[in-house]
């Protein structure tokens, strides 16, 4: 287990200071032990100077029309190269593709660049393309990322792995992407765990045979998707939690693991967004992983 110099003690900071600002670019050994506690902690680190530029002409593909009124995003697998979530012709597609080709390279390099410890362990998973205004959407509560929730993949269980995502604000308009940042991972699970209840003997070995899931689902994983549905459900939590309203302007770039902040969009649109899954053995403190902590408040072990 490596060891982040300055690392700073396992307590988590007050909830007006987890957003963590990186204003030097590129980052110096001081900024980098920053950043990498900072997330550990379920904070989320602003890098308010690094923008992704876009090139000429690439404007014209931050168009809502663009989405294929089925999914929230367009999304591409940089393992395929297929892109879901798109409707337009062969040209524009084309485009599209190499717009988020190019912002998944660009992501792998900042985050290599910034977290130097988790570089050789980053596993770089779907990237997201997200033309659409957030506030007009109308979903179900599960689907509704305005409101407060940690991730989990329903049909990619992770098992275990952390969720890192890094966000770059692109918006031609300046819009801000305006978000809500909620209490720490353990009091949430503290609070919610009673209800989640255990996986249904068999359940994960039928949701794989099916198709459903992409990889076995663990105890973690149903642990995890419980979390993120009995948050989104509770309309009580949703108005009384705790949470710090954020504003990411237009040319800025964030970072967080989002298995563990508290967080929700409130605001904008145009933004694009890079998954990582890091294994929390690269972790500099894996007990403050989601799944180390859960495993604490229960007892036992999640994983097989």
């Amino acid at each position: 287990m490596s060891q982040a110099v300055g690392r700073r003690p396992r307590v988590s900071r007050p909830l007006q200071d987890r957003v963590a600002q990186i204003g030097v670019w590129p980052p110096r050994a001081a900024q980098q032990a920053e950043a990498l506690a900072a997330l550990e902690q379920g904070e989320v680190v602003h890098l308010p100077r690094l923008a992704f530029p876009l090139l000429e002409g690439e404007e014209s593909l931050l168009d809502p029309s663009l989405c294929d009124g089925r999914s929230k995003n367009i999304s591409f697998d940089p393992s395929t190269g297929r892109i879901g979530g798109l409707k337009t012709d062969e040209l524009r597609a084309l485009l599209v593709r190499r717009l988020m080709e190019r912002f998944s390279a660009w992501s792998l390099a900042t985050a290599r660049q910034l977290l130097p410890a988790y570089a050789g362990a980053l596993q770089l998973a779907r990237t997201s393309l997200r033309p659409c205004d957030v506030e007009n959407r109308a979903i179900s509560p599960r689907k509704d990322d305005r409101r407060l929730h940690v991730d989990a993949f329903p049909a990619n269980p992770v098992q275990g792995r952390r969720i890192l995502r890094l966000f770059a604000n692109v918006d031609p308009q300046g819009r801000p992407r305006v978000w809500n940042v909620g209490e720490p991972f353990e009091p949430f699970a503290t609070r919610f765990l009673p209800r989640a209840g255990r996986p249904a003997p068999g359940a994960a070995g039928l949701l794989q045979a099916l198709k459903l899931t992409k990889g076995r689902r663990t105890a973690y994983d149903h642990a995890m998707l419980r979390l993120h549905d009995l948050a989104k459900e509770d309309g009580v939590y949703q108005e009384t939690a705790l949470k710090r309203r954020v504003a990411f302007d237009s040319g800025a770039t964030w970072l967080v693991f989002t298995d563990a902040a508290l967080h929700a969009a409130l605001e904008g649109r145009n933004v694009l967004e890079q998954t990582f899954l890091l294994p929390i053995g690269a972790m500099a403190d894996p007990a403050m992983s989601p799944l180390k902590i859960l495993e604490r408040l229960t007892g036992r072990t999640l994983l097989p």
